[in-house]
């Protein structure tokens, strides 16, 4: 093994223990958001553009769940149209369930939903491997299975701003200008991402780590199931 590449792996290990050890603390709070933006989410009234796109962006920017579903989905699309075409089937399935659930006032188990956005981040890791094809002889419709997790990671914004009780007056704009805030926030840390990837893509290891980085998603993934599941049961 080269010297390289050993201190290549040897960095790999020490970013996931980190990685997990920093997973684990956002997870244990995974419901909170910070005084200030609850604070004003009590006691808004009437139309607030400009502070629900901020707190949209915010809440997206330091979404890990949604991000790390990102990572996966464009983990493999090496061209800007198959990355702008898999984004915006994910943008549009928690476009409508956020609209939706807020408008219609569908309540759903914060800690279920937040589960299930942990199973869209194993799953999406497990794709990436092959496992699929391997196991199970088949391989599921991708683009439908990253709108229909869209679809949930929608329900999971929803569940975070209904905990509020928002006054219905000026409802509806503040809440597509939450939706806005999200569409920001998710072009940001997207923007990130893909700088950061490109990067990596440039050198061998991102092929031979390949394996290594999507066994690190599906591992925070069921780590945030197990700790939404114990908060379901124990709550």
């Amino acid at each position: 093994m080269s010297q390289s590449l050993a201190h290549t792996m040897k960095l790999m290990v020490s970013l996931l223990v980190v990685f997990l050890g920093v997973f684990a603390s956002f997870s244990l709070s995974a419901h909170g958001v910070d005084e200030d933006t609850k604070q004003f989410l009590i006691l808004n009234e009437g139309v607030s553009i400009l502070p629900f796109i901020y707190i949209g962006a915010k809440h997206m920017v330091t979404g890990y769940d949604h991000l790390l579903f990102l990572v996966g989905v464009i983990f493999f699309l090496f061209r800007s149209k198959d990355v702008l075409l898999y984004v915006s089937l994910f943008t549009l399935g928690h476009s409508i369930t956020l609209l939706f659930g807020v408008l219609s006032d569908i309540q759903i188990n914060a800690y279920l939903i937040d589960a299930i956005i942990g199973f869209s981040i194993v799953y999406k890791g497990f794709d990436n491997l092959g496992g699929f094809k391997r196991i199970f002889g088949f391989q599921p419709n991708t683009k439908l299975a990253v709108m229909i997790f869209g679809l949930f990671h929608g329900f999971g914004l929803a569940t975070k701003i209904q905990e509020f009780n928002l006054p219905q007056e000026g409802l509806v704009p503040n809440i597509l200008a939450f939706n806005v805030g999200v569409e920001i926030g998710q072009f940001l840390a997207l923007g990130v991402v893909l700088i950061l990837m490109s990067f990596w893509r440039r050198h061998r290891s991102y092929l031979q780590f390949s394996t290594a980085a999507n066994t690190l998603l599906m591992s925070a993934g069921m780590m945030l199931v197990g700790f939404q599941l114990t908060g379901y049961f124990t709550g």
